[in-house]
């Protein structure tokens, strides 16, 4: 599962399109390791950073989590990205878990 608790936080591992033609959050992505990754896709550039505040803008939009409890722990120009939401109560890692085993909509 991408989504982890690590005492008050939640460590999520997500996948990040970036240059995508939308914006969208959903499904899991299986390395070749057997790590499961939520997918996400951002219409930014992987350009200074932009991609990743796009995430994370998304994110915080998704699950109504201020932008500012959510940092990136690594993969800074990688895909695979590792996410800390910093106090995030029970209601936001059930709602995580959901959107990782809904059906990512490709249309």
């Amino acid at each position: 599962m991408p989504v982890r608790r690590d005492g008050a936080d939640l460590l999520l591992a997500v996948r990040l399109t970036p240059k995508a033609a939308r914006e969208r959050i959903g499904g899991t992505f299986t390395d070749p390791s057997g790590q499961r990754w939520l997918q996400a896709s951002v219409t930014a550039p992987p350009d200074k950073g932009k991609a990743n505040a796009a995430l994370i803008t998304l994110i915080s939009r998704t699950i109504r989590l201020p932008g500012s409890s959510i940092l990136l722990e690594t993969g800074d120009t990688n895909r695979l990205k590792r996410l800390r939401l910093t106090g995030a109560a029970l209601p936001i890692e059930e709602s995580l878990r959901e959107i990782a085993e809904k059906e990512r909509n490709t249309t």
